[in-house]
């Protein structure tokens, strides 16, 4: 218990001081020169250019190319790492990196400091993290916030089953798809998050908003 609320209270003060955020979900097993990869990267420092941070897990794949895009543009660039038997090393493009033994903890901190959520295609952690993302703001337990998947062809399949099961069976509301919007191209990925928070007076935004409006 002690070691738990130790995680909670390191990471919380460590990351306090790195908003504006995005958390950028997806695979670790995405290899760098992939078009995935190649994307997440473009994405993650037009993000940091803006004045974003950018939070990922700290890992290879989606996670990397998220750090490293980050690393080379304005921005700061966070690495949330869990330990795990296999798959998870930390990448080097980190100005933070944060460990974690406790998956609740991390994932935790991907929703505190996050003002928007860009997804990556992934496997069953990358859909864990959507799905506990939906949930929380579908429930009003987290502030509502652009939630982007990258890669229209790989999540398509699931949007529609979403549609022909979660909805027409009543599952959810029909209004809870328009909690997701699927963006491939990295300026409008970074445009859309301005023009929901321009909705919304900006808040949690960085002062740098005017730059991006006309985009």
């Amino acid at each position: 218990m002690l070691g738990i609320m130790s995680e909670f209270v390191e990471a919380a003060d460590r990351l306090d001081n790195i908003r504006p955020a995005v958390t950028i979900f997806g695979s670790a097993r995405i290899a760098p020169g992939s078009v995935y990869y190649e994307l997440t990267e473009q994405i993650a420092r037009q993000l940091s250019d803006a004045g974003f941070s950018v939070i990922s897990g700290g890992g290879p794949g989606v996670m990397e190319a998220a750090n490293k895009g980050a690393f080379a543009g304005k921005g700061l660039s966070i690495g949330l790492n869990i330990q795990l038997p296999m798959e998870q090393s930390a990448n080097p493009y980190q100005n933070i990196s944060q460990s974690f033994r406790h998956f609740f903890a991390r994932k935790y901190m991907f929703v505190r400091f996050a003002s928007a959520y860009v997804v990556a295609p992934g496997g069953f952690g990358t859909l864990d993290e959507l799905l506990e993302a939906l949930t929380l703001i579908q429930t009003n337990k987290s502030p509502r916030m652009p939630i982007i998947l990258v890669g229209s062809t790989f999540w398509q399949g699931l949007l529609d089953w979403f549609k022909a099961h979660l909805v027409s069976e009543g599952m959810i509301s029909p209004g809870d798809m328009d909690l997701i919007q699927v963006i491939d191209e990295p300026d409008q990925v970074v445009a859309a998050i301005f023009k929901y928070y321009e909705r919304r007076g900006f808040e949690r935004l960085p002062e740098e908003h005017d730059l991006l409006l006309n985009l």
